[in-house]
Formats: C-alpha cells, structure tokens, sequence
C-alpha cells in the first residue's frame, strides 16, 4: 500500500469518478410546457413540506452494503419550485431543485438543460451527497453526450469515516471512447473543520480509464499550511490492486538505538508475489536493512525475512549481525497439511541488541519447526522435527529436539452403545547438546475406550487407557553417574480407568433488588492408574532435571480433573483417587456472567510418594475466582493451598477499576519455595549463611492510566520482586491525542540480569512517537517498532464467560 492510498487518493478519486455523475441525471421532461411544475414522487419528494432536503441527508452515513450496487439503473426523481422548458432548446429548473437516484442526493438553487448540445449546468449552492460523502462547490457542468463533467469550487466532507478537504476542480474527459479523470489543487486531512494541524494536497491528480493507478503531481504534506515534505510525481494504487512505490515512513527516538529512519519500499512483483525492502539508519549502530518475500501458491502461503547489518558501531564483537527466518503454511490436496517455522540469526545477542521481526524464541532458543500432516475422518498423521538455535556463546543448549516425531491418531466414534475409540501413538527421537543428558529413541501406543452420557442436568463420561512406551536410551555415565541407573531398553505398560461425572443445577435468586440466575456446577471424578516402576527411564520424578518432553502441570482447578500430573509420556504418576470439586456462577438478568467460584481438591487412597516428599491423604485445595461489577470493578484470583503444611503453594490476585480513560490495576503473583524446590528450578534459592529466607517467587505489580485533561493521557507500569526488594521492570507514557494526531513521549526501565545476583544490571529505553490519526490503512509515522525493553505492561486477565 503506498503513500496516501487510503486517505488522499481514495478520496480524490471518488470525487473525480462521482463528483459529477449527477449532472447527467437532470434530465428534460417531455413536451413543450412554460412555467409549469415538475411532476414529483411525493414519496421521494425531498423538498415536500417544511423539511429541509439538505438538512434530511447532510452528514448522513449509509454504510457501503447497504447502497445500491448499480445506482445508475435505479429510477430519477426531481423536485423544483418551477420548470421552463421550450422544446429543442432550454429546460430550466429553477428553487430547490432536487434530483434524487437511489442514495444519491443533489440540490441546486438552478439547472439548466441546453439543447441540442445537450449540456447539463448546476448553479448556485450545489450540494451533492451519496451516503458516504458530502460536497458542496459553486457550479457543476456535465455534458450528456460525451460524458465529460465537471465540478468548480468543491468542498467535500466523509460521512462515515474522517475525512474532508477542497478541490478547485473536478473534471472527467473522455477522449477517443477513453474516460480520463482529474483534479486540480486538491487536498485531505482527517482534522475537523478549521483545524490546519496538518494536511495532504497535490497540484494535480489524473487518471486514465479503468487504469489501477493515478498519478499526483506536486504531492505535499504540511502541517500548518507549511510544507513538511515535497515529491514533483506520485504514482498511487486507486483500486485493490497493488503496486509498487513507498510505504509510510517512520521516525523514533530510542535511548538504545538514537534516532531511527524508516523508509520501507513495497514491489508488486506479481499477483501472488510480493517484497518489501526496509532500509532503517540508526544513529548509534548503522543501517539495518530488512527485506520481507510473500508469496501464495498452491502449496500454500508463507514468506521469507532477511535482517542484515553490515557494521554495528555499539557492539563490535559482533561488526556483521543477520537474520533469517522462512514461515510456511499451506494445505494440499485438502487431506495434507504443511507447517515450517525456520529462523536462524547471527549470533546470540543479536536480539538483545536489535530490533527484529524474526523467530519465535523459547528458554532462550530460537525455534526451528516443520511438520507435514495428513488428516481424513479417522486418521490424523502428522510428522515433526523440532529444533533450535541455543542462543549461548558456547552455540551449545540443554534442550531436547526432535528429530524428527511421527505421531498418529485413530478414531472410531461408530462403535456400538455409544462407545469411542481412540489410538494416539507416536515414534519420536530426542537428541541434545548436553552430554550429562541422554539421548532417546521412543515408541508410544494409548488406546482409549470412552462412554460417553449426557443429559440437560447430568452427565457422565468413563474411559479406559493403556499407556504403553518403549525406549532405547544412550548415555554415557562418566559426564553424569546418576545415569547410571538408566536402563538402555525399558518397555513400560502402564492401564488407566477414569470416570468423571457432573451435575447442572439451576435457581432464580435476587441480591439487593437485582435479578440473578445461579448454577451450581458439582463434579466428581475417580481416577486410578497402577503403580509402575519407570526408573529406569530418564524422567523428571527419579531424575533431577529429567524428562525428555515432561514437566510437572499446574495443579489448578482444572488441573486436577486431568488425569495426568505431568506432561508427554516420560512419567506416567501413579493414582488411586477421588476429585471432588464444585462451580456456581452468576447471571444477571441480560445473562451476563457476573461472578464465577470454583473450588477442588483431590483426596487419595493410595497415598503418592513418588516425588519423595511426605505421603498425605489429599491435594492442595485449588480455588479459582472472577467477579465483574457493573463492567467497572474487576476482580481475579486463583490460589493452591496446602492445608497439611498451612502453606500457600501457588497464588496470583489481580484487581481492576476501569472507568472510561481512567484504570488501576494493582497485581500479585506468588510461588513458593518449597514447591519450587520440590518439582521446578527455584530462581531465588535460599543462599547459605546468610539470614531470612527468599520465598520462591513474590512479585507485586501496578498498571494504571489516567487523563489528565480532555487531550493528555498518562499510562504506568511498575513490577517488584518482593524477595530480594528489587524493581522488575517499570514504564511511564505520556500521550497528547487532538482529534487528528497524536504524540507520545515513554521511558522505560528493566533488568537485565537475573535479580538473584548480588548485583542486577538495568537498561532504560526513551521512545518518541508521532501518528497521524484517521488513515485507514496506514502505519502511523513515528510509531515505535517495540517498547524499547521487554516491559510486563497492562493486560486484560478477565476471563468470564457471556
């Protein structure tokens, strides 16, 4: 999309081409009459009465579906005060003329028919309208039969988006059978009427037939009335066609990377083809220069970006710095699905140091993905290969790839009494950088057999499952003795029996005076599965740091109606259990969910020691909470609590007030140590001989924005770690809006080593930004390319249902 394809030229061009299309709509009535009325459509007589034809249609907007597809096949009606016409020679309509055609409008204080030139004059407080325009010029000129019109003087104003401007002429030729349309001293901006903040104008706009594109002569921008930038020719996309020509500039300042220049170039190489080319200069490191490939094919769609730096001059170490990245996803043959994700960049602090588009990153890999699929009614094969690039100094990382994953699922739905069959099976090879780890191969069989039942009121679902996995395991003892208990080979086959059951209940109840619907949701759920031996396998329970592709699951409320404690195949926990859990809801009388409580907890009959902590007879309770009041008040809290120990393992609280421009919400987030200790990495872990106790994890946040007058709007965000007393990240923005652009000045600051050192380094980023408002389309000018840091900032946690 070029400069001002969706602002200037979309609407210049729509003046040009129906600006004066009505001209050729006032026609001669038929016969010979002298100071005789028109005959009228009372129906459609906009001047009937005492209402105003301008007043009934100025500034109305009628969205674009629902005008008339082919306005100029649908029936005239006109309107005037007086007609005098004389037969081969004038028809004059004269006070109030009004010519109405579908969502067209025109009015007129005189119009004049000259025959047998065949002339059509509007004079005299011309006022055109099509439901998503409104122009007012001093004279209007159509020839009926060579088509060519023209509008004088015209003043024009959007309708239904933002938008006006002037034109001292409108004008449409029509040259050997050719329509050629143009406008002289043209002009556009989204400001409101007598407001010069800022504007488009060109000298000149022409466009030839049914050409996609115009080209602007003399093109400018100024900012009151003073040109800021000049180009002598524009050549610009007037239909949805693209083409080749700049893209928005834009200009930021950054405390990390000074002042930044964009000027992105877009080249329309085919229909399904396209590049952009992006150099980007920054005063403190170089030129930066980014080129984006898409392309669509029957293969699919994806694209390809390059970043390179030829010379970083605020990181020498690393002088040529790139990236690479290629994403494709398609379908073929409608069974066939096919995923890449490559990315690769030159070295691992390129994304520290530069602002970059590229990659997906992951506990600090950049991901490296592909996968080809096939799915019909009972199969879905898919096959992976997930990899990384370690961004280390050493180019070494400790996670686990794939290389490759076949996995496959049947189904079977059809089976006689209601019965569902499922077989999930999987062959996956691990393979990693780090010798203290081993490598695997694993082949995994779960067929599951489901029943399901269910009712308005009850429901019921029983399923049955054999986990089955067998592993070929490499290692090498001397990098890591607790391998030595690994075994090479291991076959495990581990069944499974589940049934969980629900209940929907269902009251009208009144809280002060208010109408609400309450639910009561209780759910019960019996899971065993046997207790196998899986030492011999590399998992996260037997093994410190263990687990090719499992983790120890959140147990929250949902978490424990799941029957697996911990992700992939690696530990299959063993379970001889009841979950006893609950949910009510209220609805107001638009039903609306207004309040949400759940509650659950977990009670054993074999009691689990796999993980060597205590044997208890249940869970931590898990409660999840939302409560919305009048869409102002926002409250959320989820919290694990383990009454054996009187110990919160896991809780998070955010509070929200929201009125308009105006919102605080102050957030908490804890872990605790023990559970971190006991089933993760703790990264603040209690440091020997030195007094008090870091908690695990404890950090409190605040997010708030607020006016401060009808223009200026403040926003902040500020996170501690209440551990070790240190600030996380904070940011502070100003923002002055006017009714046309907008300006934008932040500083932000955030660590940029872990908090458990004894000394934390920060950095701090400053961002200047400035858009103009209105052009649909279009990215701003100034507009920050990121926030300068990896700041938290504002989110919206509130998840309740309506």
């Amino acid at each position: 999309m070029s400069l001002t394809s969706h602002s200037l030229l979309a609407t210049m061009i729509s003046l040009a081409l129906y600006g004066p299309a009505m001209a050729a709509d006032i026609t001669p009535t038929s016969g010979d009459s002298h100071n005789q009325p028109t005959i009228a459509d009372p129906a459609n007589d906009a001047s009937h009465g005492s209402k105003d034809p301008l007043a009934m249609v100025r500034g109305v907007c009628i969205p674009e579906k629902d005008r008339q597809q082919d306005t100029n096949n649908e029936p005239i009606h006109i309107s005037a005060n007086r007609v005098e016409a004389q037969q081969n020679k004038t028809a004059v309509y004269s006070g109030d003329v009004v010519v109405k055609q579908g969502t067209r409008t025109i009015v007129a204080d005189k119009a004049t028919l000259q025959q047998p030139d065949n002339i059509v004059t509007a004079n005299g407080n011309v006022f055109y309208q099509d439901g998503g325009m409104d122009i007012d010029a001093k004279r209007l000129t159509s020839d009926l039969d060579t088509k060519d019109a023209q509008m004088d003087d015209a003043v024009y104003q959007m309708t239904c988006q933002p938008g006006r401007g002037d034109a001292k002429l409108i004008e449409r030729r029509n040259v050997d059978g050719t329509q050629f349309y143009e406008m002289k001293d043209g002009t556009y901006t989204t400001c409101p009427s007598r407001d010069k903040s800022w504007r488009f104008a060109a000298g000149s706009l022409e466009r030839e037939g049914e050409s996609p594109f115009a080209d602007l002569y003399n093109a400018r921008f100024e900012v009151l009335d003073f040109p800021i930038f000049y180009l002598p020719w524009l050549r610009v996309p007037v239909t949805d066609q693209r083409l080749t020509g700049f893209l928005y500039p834009s200009i930021t300042y950054g405390s990390k990377n000074g002042m930044e220049l964009e000027t992105p170039f877009y080249w329309n190489i085919a229909p399904n083809y396209d590049l952009t080319f992006t150099p980007k200069y920054m005063n403190h490191r170089g030129l930066q220069l980014t080129s984006e490939f898409r392309y669509l094919t029957d293969f699919g769609q994806g694209k390809m970006i390059g970043e390179y730096l030829g010379h970083d001059k605020k990181h020498q170490d690393y002088d040529k710095r790139w990236g690479i990245q290629w994403t494709h996803s398609g379908i073929i043959n409608k069974n066939w699905l096919l995923n890449i994700d490559y990315s690769k960049v030159s070295d691992p602090k390129y994304f520290d140091d530069v602002d970059s588009i590229i990659g997906q990153r992951e506990d600090n890999n950049l991901l490296q993905t592909a996968s080809l699929a096939y799915r019909n009614a009972n199969w879905d094969t898919s096959l992976m290969v997930r990899d990384f690039q370690p961004l280390t100094e050493s180019g070494e990382g400790t996670q686990y790839r794939l290389m490759p994953q076949l996995s496959s699922t049947y189904y079977k739905s059809d089976l006689p009494y209601g019965l569902d069959f499922t077989l999930p099976m999987s062959i996956s090879k691990f393979d990693t950088d780090d010798r203290a780890k081993p490598t695997a191969d694993r082949v995994t069989f779960d067929p599951t057999l489901t029943l399901p039942y269910a009712t308005p009121w009850w429901s019921v679902t029983t399923q049955a499952k054999l986990n089955y996995a067998h592993y070929n395991q490499q290692f090498d003892a001397k990098y890591n003795p607790n391998l030595s208990t690994l075994d090479k080979t291991v076959d495990r086959t581990v069944p499974e029996f589940r049934v969980n059951s629900s209940l929907y209940f269902e009251r009208d109840t009144s809280i002060m005076g208010e109408h609400y619907t309450q639910s009561l949701e209780p759910q019960l759920q019996y899971l065993y599965v046997k207790n196998v031996d899986q030492s011999g396998i590399y998992n996260p329970v037997n093994y410190n740091g263990g687990g090719y592709d499992s983790t120890r699951l959140q147990q929250d409320y949902y978490g424990l109606f799941s029957d697996r404690t911990y992700s992939g195949q690696d530990y299959i926990a063993p379970a001889n259990q009841f979950t006893v859990g609950a949910t009510t809801r209220y609805y107001d009388a638009n039903f609306k969910e207004r309040f949400t409580l759940s509650l659950g907890q977990i009670f054993y009959i074999d009691k689990p020691v796999a993980d060597g902590s205590e044997a208890k007879s249940y869970s931590a309770t898990a409660l999840e909470t939302e409560f919305n009041l009048d869409d102002n008040l926002f409250f959320k809290s989820s919290m694990q609590y383990d009454s054996s120990e009187n110990e919160v393992q896991q809780g998070s609280t955010a509070v929200e007030y929201r009125n308009g421009r105006v919102f605080i919400q102050p957030s908490y987030r804890y872990v605790s140590s023990n559970y971190l200790n006991q089933y993760v990495a703790n990264p603040n872990p209690v440091i020997p001989n030195t007094n008090g106790k870091r908690d695990g994890i404890s950090q409190l946040g605040l997010s708030t924005g607020f006016p401060i007058n009808d223009n200026i709007d403040i926003t902040a965000d500020y996170f501690q770690d209440m551990n070790v007393n240190k600030m996380l990240e904070s940011r502070v923005g100003l923002v002055y809006r006017s009714a046309c652009w907008m300006i934008g000045l932040s500083y932000n600051r955030y660590a940029k080593d872990p908090l458990s050192q004894d000394f934390t380094e920060y950095d701090s980023n400053v961002s200047f930004s400035f858009s103009l408002l209105g052009l649909q389309g279009a990215r701003p000018l100034g507009q920050a390319s990121d926030d300068g840091g990896n700041i938290l900032g504002y989110a919206d946690p509130f998840t309740l249902k309506n």
